[in-house]
Formats: structure tokens, C-alpha cells, sequence
């Protein structure tokens, strides 16, 4: 439960029935424990709509589990999910590999989501571009930059402030790491040598903030043709806004955009639950899309803000 103002903690609540017939109990067996989640929660992401008559709810939006038939899937919530039993979307689920483990397969939705929604509908990626993910070293970011390699991505650039996650990225599909941890002038020639060696096409953004303004700055044009780049905001881990100079606009051939909840058509969110989650989720299976779980037990939830998560690893909630 998340009362406003206060933590999550541990309690029983009313068992779950489903309303209608798109709706069924879920036997929740992981559910992943995002930023979103908890932003959703706390009234601060611009999805929520707090409930001022209902100050506590069960958090979570999504979850792996077992139907009452014993299909085990993935699934979107009506409610929250981290619970023993969750109401789900019957229109909402997906089939699981058989050999994918529970804290994988919970965990991992939400970053296909994070990054094949804006890779494949809002960048359009092509076979042979290259790739800068900004923000690379986090959760969803290591999964961005397997999934630009595995769309067919002829070069991956991947920023991130951990030395130690920005070197393990190379293994997994980066061909070129650049530390945002240096002095501005220093990043952003960096960033204007390696857009001139090989121009960057698209551009994943997890940090938005003064991170992007850097990113802007190194793609601005002096008055020549310049390369197209596809520019989409996902996350805004270094703030909402930015100060967007209006030189920048006109002097690039700059399109940007933002993937998010709110900016996807009705058939890319078929897509998703009819063709990538199902596809990421084999590749998992394979060991050809790696991710890092922490876990914690239901009966824990209290405490989870304060178990320490290594850098690009997600939390998972095991009931």
C-alpha cells in the first residue's frame, strides 16, 4: 500500500473480482517496482490522477503470474499489482517462454517499452544507423542499447555518469562509451568529433535537463547542410526542462520528439503486446537480452527505498 505523504508499507487488503469479462485475477508471482510506479503513486508523474477520497492505494502497474487456467504471463494491471492476487487486462497479456524466470520477465516490460516504443515508432530506426543513447548506464538504457543493436544498428554511442556500467555497456552491444562525468567543453567536443566521424541518426534521451542542452549544443549547425537527427526524450532523470535555443532549430536538421504514455497510437501499443514484448521476451530467454533484478519479498515493502540497487539493475517484488 502507498498512503500519500507516507511510504509503502505492508497490509491486507479485499481480495480481487473481476467486474466484467476483459478483466481477470492474476496469481501474482513478481511484479518490478519502477520510478513510475512510484511517481504514479505520489501524484508527481504527469500520468496520475490522485484519488483525494482514497488516500492509499496498491502500487504497481503491471506483473508476471498464473491465470486461473495455469497460463503464466505478463500482464498490465486494473489497479495495482503488488499484491498476492491482482485484477489484469485480459486484452493486456502476454504468453511467457517457459525458461524465463519470473524476476526477468517482470522486470523487463517496462524497458522494452522505455526503449522499442521510441527506437522502432518514434526514431524509426533503420539497419545501419547509428545510435546515441544518452543516459545509457540505468536500467531501461542497457536494454536500449541491446535492442538498437538488435534492430540493426550499425554503430551504438552510450552516455552515463558509472564508469563501471558505462564499460560493461561494450559488452553488451555499445561500440563507442562516452562519461558525462567531465567537464562540459570536453563532452560536447567529443560529442561534435564522433556526430562528424560517424553521424549520430538517432538519439535516445533518458536524462533530458541540462544533459540535453549539452547534446543540442554539440548538434548545432554554423550555416552548412548538416545531418538529420532523430532526437526523442524518454526520461527526465536531470530535469523537466531545458533551455532550447532557437540558432539550434534553425541551423539543424533536427527532429524532435518524446515517447511516453499519451504520444503512442492505439495500433503501436497492439504492436507491443502483439509482437516486442513477445519477441524481447524470447530473446531474454535465449540469453540474447540481458538484465540485472534485485528482489525483495512482498512482506518487505516497507523498506524498499532504502535496499540499495546497483547502477542498471531493476527491483522486483517477489509475493
Amino acid at each position: 500500500m502507498y498512503p500519500q505523504g507516507d511510504g509503502p508499507h505492508y497490509a491486507e487488503v479485499v481480495e480481487p473480482v473481476a467486474q466484467d469479462d476483459d478483466q481477470l485475477v492474476l496469481r501474482v508471482s513478481a511484479a518490478a517496482l519502477k520510478h513510475f510506479d512510484g511517481g504514479r503513486a505520489k501524484g508527481t508523474h504527469y500520468s496520475s490522477q490522485p484519488n483525494h477520497a482514497q488516500p492509499a492505494q496498491v502500487i504497481g502497474g503491471d506483473a508476471v503470474g498464473t491465470l486461473p487456467d495455469g497460463t503464466r504471463v505478463f500482464a498490465l494491471g486494473v489497479g495495482g499489482t503488488l499484491a498476492e492476487r491482482a485484477l489484469i487486462d485480459r486484452r493486456r497479456l502476454v504468453a511467457l517462454p517457459p525458461h524465463l524466470d519470473d524476476a526477468t520477465a517482470a522486470a523487463l516490460p517496462n524497458a522494452v517499452i522505455g526503449a522499442g516504443m521510441a527506437l522502432r515508432f518514434r526514431a524509426g530506426i533503420q539497419p545501419g544507423e547509428t545510435v546515441l543513447i544518452n543516459g545509457a548506464t540505468g536500467f531501461t538504457g542497457r536494454v536500449a542499447v541491446q535492442l538498437a543493436k538488435h534492430y540493426g544498428a550499425g554503430h551504438v554511442i552510450a552516455t552515463g555518469r558509472n564508469p563501471a556500467s558505462l564499460q560493461a555497456l561494450l559488452a553488451l552491444g555499445a561500440d563507442k562509451v562516452l562519461s558525462v562525468q567531465q567537464a562540459e567543453e570536453a563532452f560536447v567536443a567529443q560529442l561534435q568529433a564522433l556526430h562528424t566521424s560517424s553521424p549520430i541518426d538517432v538519439l535516445i534521451d533518458y536524462l533530458w535537463g541540462h544533459s540535453a542542452e549539452l547534446l543540442l549544443r554539440a548538434l548545432q549547425g554554423t550555416g552548412s547542410f548538416t545531418h538529420r537527427v532523430r532526437f526523442v526524450s524518454v526520461g527526465t532523470m536531470l530535469g523537466d526542462s531545458v533551455a532550447l535555443s532557437g540558432a539550434t532549430l534553425r541551423s539543424t536538421d533536427l527532429h524532435l520528439s518524446g515517447s511516453g504514455l499519451g504520444s503512442w497510437s492505439r495500433q503501436e501499443v497492439s504492436h507491443l503486446f502483439a509482437e516486442m514484448l513477445p519477441e524481447a521476451f524470447q530473446l531474454a530467454a535465449a540469453g540474447r537480452l540481458l538484465v540485472e533484478t534485485v528482489t525483495v519479498p512482498l512482506a518487505d515493502i516497507a523498506r524498499v527505498w532504502e535496499i540499495a540497487v546497483p547502477a542498471g539493475a531493476r527491483l522486483v517484488v517477489l509475493p
